[in-house]
């Protein structure tokens, strides 16, 4: 058959499905998804500047980049809520990929501001001792180079700095924006792959430690990609049982209102293991990214291993959309299924708390103690989704708010205290740190108040919101073992604080060193949200009252 006779077949066919043989153009909101194009569009920018900036500039012109972008997408997410799309005029936007909605605006400007203070932390240049002349940060000097080999002493002696972390934090902050207001199953995989991949080589670019580093990274890499399988196999169970990808579709299958079943719609629908199976499997995969027990393994050793702003930003980014993501699997796409998920996610709260307080208390490096508590703590916000209330949800997105600005001030922290080696992270180390350096130990000291959730500290009130959220939605039970974890979690804050205050300065111990004013405004906005959140927390808790409502 000749080439022109297939053509007319196909235009032929096409005219006869549409008698105006046309496709229609996809209906995109721009508007209603500028936050996130804002930061896909300058992460782009970023890769070019790497192309075609000279190496000298590259690293001012991506701070500016940055921070421009960080500042117009959060801009551009209180408009949108200004504009009544977080409440009356809440709805689903690019045909429906993506909801736009309270929890999904008030989690986006949540991960902005996190991301901005985060930023601050990579570009901190002070810090390490200068190197051949030159002011060097964190992160590797060439991340091709192998650890301790003749290729990477030439780049430190060039002066050479990895200016890609700029644009690898944007694609993060990108990814993890869409993941919590994904609404089918196709995005949220999507935003999962595009917020994990610029995370796995943020990890394994510390300047110091750079085996120890690479190793967290092939760690989390090997984990992620594990738990990105099970998100994955979950989602093609899911879309055999309901035929869609869409979460509000599955929802209506999942509790029969669902119109016209077709007949092999019909015969998947009577198959609850398709449902029963998928649904853990992606709840699985969402656990691995909050760091819920028993998929917790990696949090230690990563948070250890990488660099500490990296840590920082991940340890409160990624809970946020992640913890915003589950929610948006259990509310909106498996109500129907409460019956069978709440059990489950009662175990998985229970562990998560006591094994984060209990493994912490034997911790003897202060990043790992620090893991343990995210762990912890990721115990305490499942017990405000499991509440199954509008004040479940307002509950979970003010700890998470609360959360994540003290985690990256307590990682700022961190950096400042240095010997010989770098970052001088285990706990002996920090004997006496209040004798030698007062105004570092006493903010430390707030950080780990508030991780204990101390009254008058933003940890107060976001534990007190989840716990009455739970007692609330039944799960009382629930309340008494997290205030014995919270128990046993602030004998080890206390701990600390004990160690630098009351303990003697050993001779060869630890300097702090002075900061520039970009690491001090991380610190600073940690402490004022510490404050702020613990002793006036009303409006927030207002506020995050109003945003927790999901659309269908």
């Amino acid at each position: 058959m000749s080439a022109t006779a297939v053509h007319s077949l196909w235009t032929t066919a096409a005219t006869a499905a549409d008698p105006f043989g046309k496709i229609d153009a996809p209906k995109i909101e721009y508007g209603q998804l500028s936050p996130t194009l804002i930061i896909i569009g300058a992460a782009i920018i970023g890769i070019l500047i790497e192309a075609f900036v000279p190496r000298r500039s590259r690293y001012y012109v991506q701070m500016f980049l940055s921070v421009v972008a960080l500042v117009a997408a959060f801009a551009a997410v209180v408009a949108l809520a200004a504009g009544g799309y977080g409440t009356t005029k809440a709805g689903i936007a690019a045909m429906g990929a993506i909801a736009v909605d309270g929890p999904a605006l008030f989690l986006q400007g949540t991960i902005l501001l996190a991301a901005l203070v985060g930023l601050f932390t990579f570009a901190e240049r002070r810090l390490d001792p200068q190197a051949h002349g030159n002011r060097v940060d964190s992160f590797a000097a060439q991340a091709a180079a192998v650890p301790g080999s003749e290729s990477e002493q030439k780049a430190v002696k060039a002066g050479f700095t990895t200016t890609e972390v700029f644009p690898l934090l944007l694609f993060a902050v990108a990814g993890m924006l869409i993941f919590p207001a994904a609404n089918d199953l196709l995005t949220l995989f999507v935003a999962l792959e595009v917020f994990s991949l610029p995370l796995y080589l943020l990890c394994a670019l510390a300047r110091r430690k750079r085996l120890m580093s690479q190793e967290a990274a092939v760690k989390y890499f090997l984990l992620g990609a594990f738990a990105s399988a099970f998100t994955l196999f979950g989602i093609a169970l899911l879309y055999g049982y309901a035929g869609s990808m869409s979460y509000g579709t599955i929802a209506s299958v999942v509790d029969g209102t669902v119109q016209n079943v077709t007949p092999a719609l019909a015969d998947t629908m009577g198959n609850d293991a398709l449902l029963l199976v998928g649904s853990a499997l992606i709840v699985m995969g969402l656990l691995f990214k909050v760091g819920a027990v028993p998929f917790h393994m990696w949090t230690p050793d990563v948070y250890q291993g990488a660099p500490t702003p990296v840590t920082g930003f991940m340890a409160a980014a990624t809970k946020v959309a992640a913890f915003g993501a589950l929610l948006r699997i259990l509310y909106v796409v498996l109500p129907g299924l409460r019956w069978d998920w709440r059990p489950v996610m009662w175990a998985v709260a229970i562990v998560t708390m006591l094994a984060g307080a209990i493994v912490a208390i034997t911790q003897t490096d202060i990043k790992r103690l620090l893991a343990y508590s995210s762990i912890a703590h990721a115990g305490f916000i499942l017990a405000g989704v499991i509440a199954t209330t509008p004040e479940g949800i307002s509950s979970v997105l003010f700890y998470l708010a609360a959360y994540s600005f003290v985690t990256i001030g307590a990682f700022a922290v961190v950096t400042l205290v240095r010997d010989a080696g770098g970052e001088a992270t285990h706990l002996s180390k920090w004997a006496g740190l209040g004798r030698r350096s007062p105004l570092v130990a006493a903010v430390f000291a707030v950080f780990l108040l508030a991780f204990a959730g101390i009254p008058l500290t933003s940890g107060f009130s976001g534990k007190f919101a989840v716990f009455k959220a739970a007692a609330e939605g039944g799960a009382a039970p629930l309340v008494v073992i997290g205030v014995i974890s919270s128990a046993i979690a602030a004998f080890f804050y206390i701990r600390v604080i004990v160690l630098m205050f009351f303990s003697e300065p050993r001779p060869e111990g630890p300097t702090v060193a002075v900061p520039s004013p970009l690491t001090m405004t991380a610190i600073g906005v940690g402490v004022a949200v510490t404050v702020v959140l613990g002793v006036a927390p009303q409006y927030f808790l207002d506020l995050a009252g109003q945003a927790g409502v999901f659309v269908r």
